[in-house]
């Protein structure tokens, strides 16, 4: 199997119903964004919501490595959630990161606890919306999000996925490791994406168009 093939082999795991909701989130977001070029920004928010969601979702599934126990290295799939908790403020990004954390667990659900769900699936994408605080600096944004997101992550394996650490390994030490390897890749990848000339642009372009009146 070519590289290229193994990155995009994932795509074929959404399921049916995943893909019908993604469709109904982009539908009604271009229909709101066609009738409502004069909206108001409480509607903005909710089209580019919508938007950045399922634009994440999607490019979760375009791995360049899974981890056997969960968990992937992806081509910035955090980053629309990011850029949008940049534009819109914390309060919308954790809106928008918990219901792509939803979109995840009505894909692909790995449960052993409610409390585990709630920091795998609730807490650690709530948190990218914390980017929203750094509004002047999508880089510290990216960076405390993903941080957040490791915390709540480390917690779930410290407490959930202890067996897996390898025999003599504080549970600790493996999860950290686990996490800041495999989601510490993935914000790297965000944050140097972010800094591309050519990205902080379209970043800039949409921030003004999304906030003009």
């Amino acid at each position: 199997m070519s590289s290229l093939s193994y990155i995009f082999q994932d795509l074929a795991e959404i399921t049916p119903t995943t893909l019908f909701i993604l469709i109904i989130v982009v539908a009604l977001s271009a229909i709101l964004l066609a009738v409502g070029s004069r909206a108001k920004l409480r509607t903005k928010a909710v089209v580019y919501g919508g938007l950045c969601v399922a634009v994440a979702f999607v490019l979760s599934y375009i791995r360049l490595y899974r981890w056997p126990q969960g968990g992937s290295i992806t081509i910035a799939s955090p980053l629309p959630i990011f850029v949008y908790a940049y534009i819109f403020g914390p309060a919308a990004g954790i809106a928008a990161g918990t219901a792509y954390g939803l979109l995840q667990l009505v894909q692909d659900p790995y449960i052993l606890h409610p409390f585990q769900v709630f920091l795998d699936y609730i807490l650690a994408f709530a948190a990218w919306g914390l980017a929203g605080f750094f509004r002047k600096n999508i880089s510290l944004g990216i960076i405390f999000g993903g941080v957040g997101q490791i915390f709540s992550s480390f917690l779930s394996g410290v407490i959930f996925f202890a067996s897996y650490a390898p025999e003599g390994m504080s549970p600790i030490i493996y999860s950290l490791v686990v996490n800041v390897t495999v989601l510490g890749t993935n914000i790297l990848i965000c944050l140097l994406v972010s800094l591309l000339p050519q990205v902080r642009r379209v970043i800039q372009r949409l921030k003004a168009r999304a906030l003009a009146e």
